[in-house]
């Protein structure tokens, strides 16, 4: 199996586990009485395995991408900076311009 798949599947099975305890803690604290509302409904399994795998799946790709923006690259240790060229300074001067006298007319569109 590619390191890579296997890395998404510990990613996603960690990020169910803790899903799970989130859910858990949910009930147990009996966030907005949810405990009463899951054990005192016949659809109150349903709605706990619903809310599992919705959390499941969010914490499996925080916990994937956390996963994966940890990653070390080892070309990253040496310093890499651009090579840059020495900007020429220049000097800015004035340059006369001639105006004669008469003006010219404003063309109007």
């Amino acid at each position: 199996m590619p390191k890579l798949v296997r890395l998404y599947i510990t990613q996603v099975a960690i990020g169910f586990g803790i899903a799970g305890a989130f859910v858990a803690m949910l009930l147990w604290f009996n966030v907005a009485n949810l405990w009463h509302l899951v054990t005192h409904s016949d659809k109150g399994l349903l709605a706990v395995v619903v809310l599992w795998f919705a959390n499941g799946i969010v914490f499996a790709g925080v916990q994937f991408a956390i996963a994966v923006m940890r990653m070390k690259d080892d070309d990253d240790d040496e310093p890499r900076g651009g090579h840059r060229q020495r900007a020429m300074v220049r000097e800015y001067m004035a340059i006369p311009v001639r105006v004669d006298g008469r003006r010219r007319p404003v063309q109007r569109r």
